[in-house]
C-alpha cells in the first residue's frame, strides 16, 4: 500500500497517529517520561520500515542523552554519537532536517560513527526526524533497521507526521511538570515565608527578603532552603 499517492490514506494514518497521541497525553499517569517512551514504542510499531525506535535529545550539542528507547541499539548509537560528535540523529536535531541513511555500509557522511556502528550493531537503515523541543533542547526521534534499504517515502511522510505529534505531546507533558513544580515551589517557599514572618515580627517582603540572602550566602537554590527550613520545622523535636 503506497500511502503517499493516497491522501485518504496519509489522512487514516494521520488521524491514527493523533488519537495515539491523545489518549497517551490524556492519561492521569502521562508524566513526560512515560509519554516519549510510549511514544517511541508506537513509532516502531507504526513507521513503515522501522524494527526500532528511540529519542536523542542534547543541548548545545555537548551532552547526548536517550531519553526513549525499544531496544539496546539506539541506546548504543547514542553513546557512538556521543563519542565522536557525529551522525544522523545529531545531524537531524541540529540541522532541523530529515536524516536517510539507506545502507550504512555505502554511507560516506558519519565516517567515525559508520565504523563503530557496524562493528558494535547490526543495524544498516536509519531515518532520524527533528523533534522541535522547547528551550535550548534539541532532538530527532529516530527509526531504525537491520536491514539495508528499508525506508522510503513512506517511511518519511508517516515518520515527520509522528515526530510532529510526538513533539506536541512531550512538550505539553514537559510543561505540566513544570508547572506543578512551580506551584509546589511557590507553596513551599510561602510556607518558610509564613513561618519567618511568625518567628521574628516581619512582613512578608522582609520575610522573602530573608529567604534570598539565606540562599545568597549559602549558595543554595532558594526553593531549597524554604524546603529546609519547612522540613526542620516540621520534623520531631524541633
Amino acid at each position: 500500500m503506497e500511502l503517499v499517492n493516497d491522501p485518504a490514506g496519509v489522512e487514516g494514518t494521520h488521524l491514527r497517529i493523533a488519537e495515539i497521541v491523545h489518549e497517551l497525553y490524556s492519561r492521569p499517569d502521562a508524566d513526560s517520561d512515560t509519554v516519549i517512551a510510549e511514544l517511541a514504542e508506537h513509532a516502531a510499531v507504526e513507521i513503515p520500515g522501522a524494527q526500532y525506535a528511540g529519542v536523542t535529545v542534547t543541548r548545545n550539542g555537548k551532552q547526548i542523552d536517550t531519553p526513549a528507547a525499544t531496544h539496546q541499539w539506539p541506546i548504543l548509537l547514542d553513546k557512538i554519537q556521543q563519542r565522536h560528535r557525529e551522525g544522523p540523529c545529531l545531524t537531524a536535531a541540529w540541522d532541523e532536517r530529515t536524516i536517510h541513511v539507506e545502507d550504512l555500509e555505502t554511507d560516506e557522511r558519519f565516517p567515525k560513527y559508520r565504523e563503530d556502528a557496524l562493528a558494535e550493531t547490526p543495524i544498516r537503515s536509519i531515518m532520524a526526524f527533528q523533534l522541535f523541543i522547547a528551550g535550548e533542547t534539541m532532538g530527532a526521534l529516530n527509526v531504525y533497521s537491520e536491514k539495508p534499504h528499508a525506508f522510503g517515502q513512506e517511511t518519511k511522510v508517516i515518520g515527520l507526521i509522528f515526530a510532529t505529534h510526538s513533539s506536541v505531546a512531550w512538550n505539553a507533558a514537559r510543561r505540566d511538570e513544570q508547572f506543578k513544580k512551580a506551584l509546589a515551589s511557590r507553596d513551599v517557599i510561602g510556607q518558610a515565608k509564613g513561618m519567618i514572618m511568625e518567628r521574628y515580627g516581619v512582613d512578608a517582603v522582609q520575610a522573602f527578603g530573608v529567604l534570598r540572602k539565606l540562599s545568597q550566602d549559602s549558595n543554595v537554590p532558594l526553593y531549597q532552603v524554604a524546603t529546609d527550613l519547612v522540613a526542620k520545622a516540621q520534623s520531631p523535636g524541633s
